[in-house]
Parts: C-alpha cells; structure tokens; sequence
C-alpha cells in the first residue's frame, strides 16, 4: 500500500496503516509536535484496544516526555471518558490512540484540547503548522518529568451518566440487555455501566484485546452474532459499540438491528420530550430530525461531518441535543462528546419512561430509508467530480456546506470525500428503501462513469 495515500491527517486527528504510513517515530514526532503546542503540562494519554496501540502509546508518551509534558496514561479507555477525564482533571490536553471504526490494521492519534473536545479547526492548524515545521520545544533533563497513571479512568464518566440519568426510573423497568463491545475499549465501562442501572446484562465479546468478533463499524450487516443473541434470550434490547465505544447502534426485542441513524434519532425524540431546545446534527443526518425538530418547536443547526464542527455549532447555539448519524449521540447534559453510553442511556430511559418496546419507540420516528455505498477516491477527484454534478443538478436544491448535498423533492443524496479514509462517499436518503436503492445505484454509476 502506499503510505502517501493510507496516512489521512485533518481535523480528526492522525489515521493509517500499522506498518505502512502510521510508525512509532511518526507518532512520537506528532506528540512532540502536540507537546510543544500544549506547552508542559500534565496530558492524558489512552488507547483503544487495538493490538499495535500500545506500540504507539509508548511513542506518544516518549514525545510528550521529550517536550517537558506530564503523561497520565490510563490504558485501554472510552474515548468519551478519555475527553470527560481531560476536563475533570483540567489537564492541559489529551492524545487518544485509536482508529475508531476504521479495520484491525489501521490506528491512529486524537488530539484533545484542555476543555475535553477534539482541537478545533484553527486549533489543528496551529498545530500542524509546529509539526510540518519541526520546530520542537524539547526540555532539558532538568526539566523531564515522570509518567503518572490513573487507575480509575472511567470513574467521572461513570458518575456524570448516573446523574443525568433518572437511574431509579430505569432499575424499575429491570430492562433485559445484551451489549456488544466487540473487544473493544467500551468492554472498560459498558457492563459496569447497564449493571448500575439495574439491567439484567448479558455482555458479548468483553475482551478489551482488539480481536474484533466483527468488522468495528456498527452497522447492521456486522451485528449478526448480536441479533441472534437478542432473540435467543428475548432481550429488550440490544447494543453494539464501535472500538473506541463513540458510537452505538440499536438492536429491537425481535432481533432486529435499527440502523444506526435510529440511535440518533431516538435520543433526539426523547430529549426534546423532556426539554425542548435546538438540536445541531451535520449535513448527513436523516431527515428524520427536522420532523422532530419541527413537530417540537425547535431549530436544527447543520454542520459539516466531524464531531468537532457539530459540539462547536452545538455549544454556539445552544442546542440540547446533537450528533451524527453514525450512531455518535452528543448529549451536552453529561460531556459535549460522542458517547456511546450517553446514547444508551437515554434509550433506557425512554423506554423506562414509556413502557414501550425498542420496536414501537422506532416506529413513532418519521420513516427514511437510507442507503450507503462508498467509491474509491481522492479528495482531488471528489472535487473535480462533485463541481461536474453541481453544474448538472444546478436546478435542484443544493449545499455545498460539506461535499455536495442535492435535494431531489422528498429525497436527497449527499456525496463528500471522507474525512478518515481514501474513499467518496455516498448515501442517498428517500420515502423507501427502494427509492434509496436507486438513487444510490443512479449516483454511483454517475461517479463510476465521472471517474474515468
């Protein structure tokens, strides 16, 4: 593979190939780079449970150490209890090791700024800019100082979720679940987590080793074993994470994986039940949250993709409830973060609350069949491509927010370069999923064709 290609840099971080464009003496320069920008200071510093992220954890703490910094390494640890932490022990920053969804040979470095959110766009650039340059601050011997370690890194999480939980409501209902954390680094908190809340827990792939049972992403044609799992022990529900436990999806008391816009969209429906106020998603997020929104009172804030550019909007604006239709729920009542557990919760809840099924809960949300594909890309294809498709569907409603995003009536599709990988991707969202079929199948063959 060529590493030229394979190593993404932007504003979510640092992501590529174990042993082709991501190293050891690659991370250690972007920690002393991450170090120099933070000045000394105490930085968090974990990982997700991929096998080659201890590799990379110990280049990290080498270039924090070399540049004067304090590491606290936590290990294997939620990315959202890695942001929460950063902020409760008002660290001046935090690196997270992780490739989030991406496969077992790809991992990466996220960089956190002291309020416990990714850097921000500006921020990225200041330090990308130290980094290209070089331009080091390393310490003398003087001033090394040693590494420390948290036992408990998951324990601020822990509280904040319980109290903004009505955790009584929900060890009423003695909710029956089985959570997938697929070897992940949610296996850290997620059962901990559904057993102080009084669940009935029966927990898949609890090794926090990176042996994915299944590809990372949580969509539904990877929770097979999962569904299964729901119908053999007629579980209310069911939950899956990705590896670094951001992002959740949904399994129905029949077995049925809900798509992980639902996770969005569910938690969307039931805070705004609870206490109306505007809601920021990105570009890509179903439609399904302005009926809501609409049906609510409230406004939507679009943003481009990214958790930063939506807790950013989020945080402006006010909003009471966001995130991504990739299952990532940012609820501001426990951290301004993708949190998978966040997202459970208020899924408990509302099923506590309401004494309904997952099933019925899905069937009172506004009905959008989504359809996903991705064609091999550059970002400098996608943009040649995606100016063509302007100039031919210059008659429909378009954004150019994030990519390109064409109404089409009660239908649209969205194309956009990805942030984390070589790819183009598309969806196409409609009233039914074979209208989305077709769409999809219509603007690929248009790229397919734009492409050569």
């Amino acid at each position: 593979m060529n590493g030229r290609l394979s190593l993404k840099i932007g504003i979510s971080g640092v992501r590529g190939v174990i042993g082709d464009s991501l190293t050891p003496q690659l991370a250690g320069r972007f920690a002393a780079a991450f170090g120099t920008y933070t000045g000394p200071g105490r930085i968090i510093v974990g990982r997700d449970a991929r096998p080659s992220g201890g590799m990379l954890e110990n280049a990290v703490v080498a270039g924090l150490l070399a540049t004067g910094c304090q590491p606290l390494e936590i290990g294997i640890c939620p990315i959202p209890s890695v942001l929460l932490l950063t902020k409760a022990l008002r660290a001046q920053g935090g690196v997270v090791v992780t490739a989030s969804h991406n496969p077992r040979e790809w991992n990466g470095l996220k960089f956190l700024s002291h309020r416990g959110l990714y850097l921000t766009p500006s921020e990225v650039d200041e330090f990308l800019d130290i980094y290209h340059q070089g331009e080091f601050s390393f310490a003398g011997a003087e001033k090394h100082r040693g590494v420390a370690a948290e036992p408990d890194p998951t324990r601020h999480h822990l509280a904040r979720l319980l109290q903004s939980l009505d955790v009584d409501l929900i060890r009423r209902r003695k909710i029956r679940v089985v959570a997938d954390c697929n070897n992940g680094a949610g296996a850290a908190l997620l059962p901990k987590f559904l057993e102080a809340l009084g669940c009935e827990v029966d927990v898949l792939n609890a090794t926090p080793d990176g042996t994915f049972a299944h590809p990372s992403e949580p969509v539904p044609e990877n929770l097979s074993q999962l569904c299964r799992r729901v119908r053999g022990v007629r579980a209310d529900v069911g939950f899956a994470q990705d590896a670094d436990a951001d992002r959740l999806a949904v399994v129905d008391e029949r077995g049925q994986a809900l798509g992980e816009e639902m996770t969005l969209a569910l938690a969307v429906k039931y805070v705004l039940s609870r206490r109306p106020g505007p809601v920021a998603v990105n570009l890509s997020a179903t439609q399904a949250i302005d009926d809501l929104a609409a049906a609510a009172g409230v406004p939507v804030y679009r943003t481009k993709i990214g958790e930063t550019n939506v807790v950013e909007e989020l945080l402006a604006c006010g909003a009471v409830i966001g995130g991504e239709g990739n299952g990532g729920v940012i609820w501001p009542e426990v951290h301004p973060c993708r949190d998978s557990f966040a997202a459970a919760g208020l899924i408990l809840e509302q099923m506590a609350a309401s004494g309904r099924t997952v099933s019925r809960l899905r069937a009172e949300i506004p009905f959008y069949a989504m359809a996903k594909d991705k064609v091999p890309g550059t970002p400098e294809q996608a943009h040649r491509m995606l100016g063509r498709l302007r100039r031919t569907y210059a008659a429909e409603t378009i954004s150019m927010l994030d990519g390109l995003k064409i109404g089409l009536g009660g239908a649209s599709v969205h194309i956009r370069p990805s942030n984390t990988e070589p790819v183009i991707r598309v969806q196409a969202e409609a009233k039914s999923r074979p209208a989305a079929a077709a769409l999809l199948g219509r603007f690929k063959r248009e790229l397919t064709a734009l492409l050569k």
